[in-house]
């Protein structure tokens, strides 16, 4: 998986044959240890801009930061992260990114360009009304505080929904998903 994003591992550290099984088990914080760890550069992961991006702001749930990764892979979006985020290079937003953390460019939450969509949980302008052609950059907010209304954007949108509102990993996710049904 990630040799095929073109990313090699400065260390790998295989169970019985670079390394005593134990030592694995050590470093892990998996309830079964793996068989083989991997030690990359962070500097090596992509970086850079994509016309689709989902920005972050202070989502401090590493879960939350990995699954969006995770989302943002299959739709060719890439992600920005404002301070006061989960770190995605962290143990459980490795694990929830299922390797997208190799694909997926990353970037400042002020580097990222084009049309600000703010996603909030109830009255914004329904997503489905909403123009996302050109560059377009989803704002997503942490699920306690949400988006202050300070950070700019250009609308303020909402899924139509009933009931609870969506957690951010999965409005992230059906936004990304609208992008994409459009184009």
């Amino acid at each position: 998986m990630e040799a095929a994003a073109g990313i090699e591992p400065v260390e790998l550290l295989v169970a019985g044959e670079t390394v005593e099984p134990e030592l694995l088990a050590e470093v892990s914080d998996l309830a079964h240890p793996p068989r083989v760890v991997a030690v990359f550069r962070r500097d090596d992961l992509p970086r850079g801009a994509r016309p689709v991006t989902v920005a972050l702001w202070r989502v401090t749930d590493p879960g939350n930061v990995g699954t969006l990764l995770r989302a943002a892979d299959p739709f060719g979006a890439g992600v920005a992260l404002s301070a006061g985020c989960a770190d995605p290079t962290g143990p459980k937003a490795l694990r929830a990114s299922m390797g997208a953390i190799f694909r997926v460019p990353t970037v400042g939450f002020d580097e990222a360009v084009g049309r600000r969509v703010a996603l909030v949980p109830h009255g914004g302008e329904p997503l489905d009304a909403v123009d996302l052609s050109g560059d377009v950059v989803l704002l997503l907010g942490a699920e306690r505080e949400g988006l202050p209304s300070d950070v700019p954007r250009d609308v303020t949108a909402s899924i139509p929904q009933h009931g609870e509102s969506l957690n951010v990993a999965m409005a992230g996710t059906v936004a990304l998903y609208e992008v994409s049904r459009r184009t």
